[in-house]
């Protein structure tokens, strides 16, 4: 199909090519299905498939036989020997790489598939790594899947593939975050437009708008994406610099966390699944509330309350799926005994930290309006509010008293009785 020949035959011939013959295309996708074998990997291997795969993706116009070829080395790549040699031959490499800039979504996905098994692999990560990082223009492609594509199993693994590499890599990761200027540079330097520079994060969102419905493990994925660019200062600045993106970031979260998960007619062992989505939620959010407090959007929607109540009502539902109550130096120890419960404690405890730093946050900035509002809302209940103390203390007494002074002006009894069921507040009175 893609020997020269016939690559230099009429136009007709080359739409012809377009579409594999059918008795051709099950042959071919047998091997495809067989190559899941480690024998049959290794048998591929040793008759130079990836070689021939390579001619037919660097010549062949069908991108049925492109995807198709593709899959097969991504089937092999899942073995460790084989995939440290296709990830040794520096011509696949090229060659697999240039397949992500392919316009047939099927094909892109096997590109994807076959770049996460080899980034998983510790051996070989960093030659990818390092590749990616010498073709610039891969940036543009994955941008261009994130911010276009409907295709909602590709836009998740694209998604684990970028959330692998910023995993892997700070450096990739701060070089994709200032990649935005480049695209710039045609626009005259009066141009306001020329201000938003950072494209990462608004391709990102479209990309998680689009798998949030579908694709609860996708969303999970572009959480995590968002919760990693926030671990570096440029990272924050992508999300905040420009208003528009960091309004679009702080409404989808918002309404995530309000609207969605963990909600009140939810069962509390709802948490176990939303844990790691939630963790990644919260610390974006509130990495945007600590640099953007005086941003409008962060006061026009009354945002501290509704946060307060989402807070607490994760607090409250940890506290049913944790068999026992958590006890830092207990728990710890339990940790290293118990191998399925460690994971469940270890993921449950870090949205327990990120959530009480969070509700600390918010606490500072209360006034006595909205304590006032609050209270007769119903988000700064009785049990409400003694679910967060018993949470933030001891590690946030101040924020506790200072809420406390608060409290004692809007609702004297309310006060006397949280500071009765927390006796080391009362020392402070």
């Amino acid at each position: 199909m893609v020997s020269p020949e016939n690559a230099k035959s009429s136009s007709d011939d080359e739409e012809q090519q377009m579409e594999l013959d059918e008795e051709m295309e099950n042959e071919i996708c047998r091997v495809w299905d067989m190559s899941m074998d480690e024998d049959v990997a290794l048998f591929l291997q040793e008759f130079n498939a990836p070689d021939i795969f390579m001619g037919v993706l660097a010549k062949s116009k069908c991108p049925r036989l492109r995807e198709i070829c593709v899959g097969i080395l991504g089937n092999m790549a899942c073995f460790q020997e084989i995939c440290v040699s296709i990830s040794s031959d520096k011509n696949l490499g090229q060659v697999l790489l240039h397949c992500l800039y392919d316009s047939d979504p099927p094909t892109l996905l096997e590109t994807s598939r076959l770049l996460l098994t080899c980034l998983s692999q510790t051996e070989v990560a960093s030659v990818w790594v390092e590749r990616i990082r010498e073709n610039p223009a891969i940036y543009d492609s994955i941008c261009f899947i994130m911010s276009s594509s409907t295709n909602v199993d590709l836009l998740v693994k694209v998604g684990e593939v970028v959330d692998k590499l910023f995993d892997l890599d700070e450096k990739l990761m701060l070089e994709w975050i200032r990649s935005g200027p480049v695209q710039a540079l045609d626009q005259p330097q009066e141009d306001s437009e020329q201000q938003p520079v950072f494209r990462l994060v608004p391709c990102v969102l479209e990309a998680a708008k689009q798998v949030r419905s579908e694709n609860p493990e996708g969303l999970d994925v572009y959480m995590h994406i968002l919760q990693l660019l926030t671990t570096v200062d440029d990272g924050i600045q992508a999300i905040v610099q420009c208003p528009d993106t960091g309004k679009d970031t702080w409404n989808l979260l918002f309404d995530l966390v309000c609207c969605e998960f963990c909600q009140a007619d939810d069962p509390p062992i709802i948490l176990q699944e939303q844990k790691t989505v939630l963790a990644s939620v919260f610390s974006v959010l509130s990495a945007i509330y600590a640099s953007q407090a005086e941003q409008e959007y962060l006061k026009i929607g009354k945002v501290d309350l509704p946060l307060i109540d989402s807070l607490i009502r994760v607090l409250q539902n940890m506290e049913h799926c944790q068999k026992k109550p958590e006890n830092s130096t207990e728990s710890n120890t339990e940790e290293t005994k118990k191998s399925d419960l460690n994971q469940d404690d270890f993921h449950l405890k870090i949205l327990k930290d990120i959530s009480c730093e969070f509700l600390s946050n918010i606490f500072q900035v209360l006034t006595k309006e909205t304590v006032t509002q609050g209270l007769k809302e119903g988000q700064l209940s009785e049990q409400k509010c003694s679910c967060a103390f018993e949470n933030l203390l001891p590690f946030y007494s101040p924020v506790v008293e200072d809420f406390l002074k608060i409290l004692r002006e809007v609702d004297k009894n309310l006060a006397g009785n949280l500071e009765e069921g927390f006796p080391s507040l009362k020392i402070q009175t």
